[in-house]
């Protein structure tokens, strides 16, 4: 099975009614009814599958960890309260490396107002971070709810981060041109802000993680709903451009397959404030890319576990 797949498996298998518990495994986060809405999320970085130590130092791993994971609350429209890391750790890793880990996650806590409140420690084959974080908000924006003829927002760079990690492959991780590429996918910044700013205004939403094609893919399928982009709105971004120019890249390919940016993307009728418009939703299925030559249908690829 792919991740997909899986997941459906994993939803059919552990799904139940659980008093307070208002969404479940399906969208971004957990929503519950406490004080206020709650919502709960759960992101992993597993080395071999996240991130490579060659790439990425220790401190920025715990800064990233962790905002990975409050990106899943800021696309619920939450802000971030509180957090909880199980850290699996391998011999390899001293007293020392553990430090920076938790130096960089204390940064990241510090920039989202939330906190590490807890947690576990094992001994594992493999480094790992498991971070879980609860946020609040008045109103959990959930993938489904789009409507046909709503616009289509986006948050933050997409296609960024992948240039990034590829000039890291390349080793061309010090060059002027894509240092905020590879700034973008080292420490990315969960847009908590934006997330906020999407108020009641929008009807369904979704972070950027495995790519823009993929995840509003998915927004689309829960909507019941397709998803036309336009090419020329996602070629502003002039880091990106800078970026994939330096790598001999296509930059519509970066920002429609490229992961790991953490943006965040939204529907609405009405403009959000500081997004920029991409696309529009429309009657039908799947995603198509509005071009200067016309219409072309885009396949939802991104990053699979499973694939």
């Amino acid at each position: 099975m792919n991740e997909r797949q899986r997941i459906a498996m994993l939803a059919r298998v552990l799904s139940r009614a659980v008093p307070g518990v208002t969404v479940g495994i399906g969208d971004d986060a957990a929503v519950l009814d406490g004080s206020g809405t709650l919502v709960w999320t759960i992101d992993e970085q597993v080395e071999g599958v996240h991130f490579r130590r060659t790439l990425v130092g220790f401190r920025d791993l715990g800064f990233r960890s962790l905002m990975a994971a409050a990106s899943d609350v800021a696309a619920m429209g939450a802000r971030p309260w509180c957090a909880l890391c199980a850290m699996v750790v391998p011999a390899d890793v001293d007293d020392a490396t553990l430090e920076d880990i938790a130096t960089g996650q204390s940064e990241a806590a510090q920039e989202l107002h939330a906190g590490v409140i807890g947690g576990n420690l094992s001994r594992g084959p493999a480094l790992s971070l498991s971070t879980t974080v609860l946020g609040r908000c008045q109103r959990a924006i959930r993938r489904q709810g789009a409507h046909t003829g709503e616009g289509i927002w986006l948050a933050g760079h997409v296609g960024l981060a992948a240039a990034g990690l590829r000039a890291l492959e390349a080793g061309r991780g010090e060059e002027p041109r894509l240092q905020p590429a590879v700034a973008a996918w080292r420490t990315p910044r969960a847009l908590v802000q934006a997330g906020r700013a999407m108020g009641l205004l929008a009807t369904a939403a979704i972070d950027v993680s495995d790519g823009l094609a993929c995840d509003l893919g998915h927004l689309a399928e829960a909507s019941g709903l397709a998803a036309v982009l336009e090419e020329a709105a996602l070629l502003e971004d002039p880091l990106l451009a800078a970026a994939a120019e330096a790598l001999g890249a296509s930059a519509i390919e970066l920002a429609l397959h490229g992961g790991e940016d953490y943006a965040l993307v939204a529907t609405s009728a009405a403009p959000l404030p500081g997004w920029r418009r991409i696309g529009q939703m429309r009657e039908g299925r799947g995603l198509a890319l509005r071009t200067g030559a016309g219409e072309r249908p885009v396949e939802p690829l991104g990053f699979d576990h499973f694939a």
